[in-house]
């Protein structure tokens, strides 16, 4: 798997891998329905796409990374070097979003996704790495504990106020 950072070009992001990214998005209704991100999961568009990217970008010490295999799009993650809420005390990175293409689920690419930020994070020197998980996704959470994710606590996510566990993985252990 090769990762590569999405990057805008002229303050905006290039079309065809616009066009890519909505395409993986699209798969993921399921995800979306949980979330309540997209007005109508079942027809994400590429300008919702757009718009998502851009407020993942927005934030200070945001990336977004492609994940390819053999050269196609099989996810993608965001990461926050620090957690969105200056006041927050935290110090670790985050991952704020990690999707695969739902038609390849099951296949290792999350495993291998996350992974992959992990090294990135504990190379750069981070202790730990977190996320929130949606409480109406019980799914991302048996996902996220069995790659060694622990339970911090429960707390409603900035953006919404939806109910979220907050899990973290410590970088400094061996996996």
């Amino acid at each position: 798997m090769i990762l590569e950072p999405l990057a805008p070009v002229d303050g905006a992001l290039p079309g065809p891998v616009l066009t890519e990214v909505a395409a993986l998005y699209a798969t993921n209704h399921a995800f979306f329905e949980l979330s309540g991100d997209f007005p109508d999961p079942a027809r994400i568009t590429v300008e919702q796409v757009a718009a998502a990217l851009a407020d993942e970008l927005a934030h200070d010490g945001a990336r977004v990374l492609l994940a390819r295999s053999a050269g196609r799009l099989v996810g993608l993650v965001a990461t926050l070097d620090h957690h969105p809420d200056p006041g927050s005390g935290d110090p670790d990175p985050w991952i704020g979003l990690l999707l695969i293409d739902a038609t390849a689920h099951r296949s290792g690419y999350g495993r291998t996704l996350a992974t992959l930020v992990e090294d990135r994070f504990r190379t750069a020197g981070r202790d730990g790495l977190r996320l929130a998980v949606l409480d109406n996704n019980p799914r991302a959470l048996a996902f996220w504990t069995a790659q060694g994710y622990t339970e911090l606590r429960r707390a409603p996510d900035l953006e919404h106020g939806r109910p979220c566990t907050v899990l973290r993985k410590p970088l400094t252990d061996p996996r």
